[in-house]
């Protein structure tokens, strides 16, 4: 049974709320909060698609590298966190 949409996205805000400031957490994080068994990766698609979603809407931003990437142009490895204010 697919997650629902928002119950990913809660669950991508709930963790980095807990993650604090400053801090981020990997997309696989979330897919195994939802999904702790040994299926979680097939959650990484819905994770993907609402941590783009709350990219756009501003609530997080996704960083590659370390540095804010375009929410619609980005591949490979990256996490989740809050805005920086540097």
């Amino acid at each position: 049974m697919p997650a629902e949409p928002t119950a990913v996205e809660n669950t991508i805000l709930r963790l980095i709320a807990e993650a604090g400031a400053g801090r981020t957490i990997s997309p696989t994080e979330a897919a195994r909060a939802l999904k702790p068994d040994t299926e979680w990766h097939v959650l990484m698609p819905p994770v993907r698609r609402a941590a783009v979603k709350l990219a756009l809407a501003g609530s997080i931003v996704i960083y590659r590298k370390g540095k804010p990437v375009d929410p619609n142009d980005f591949k490979g490895v990256y996490r989740l966190g809050l805005p920086r204010h540097d």
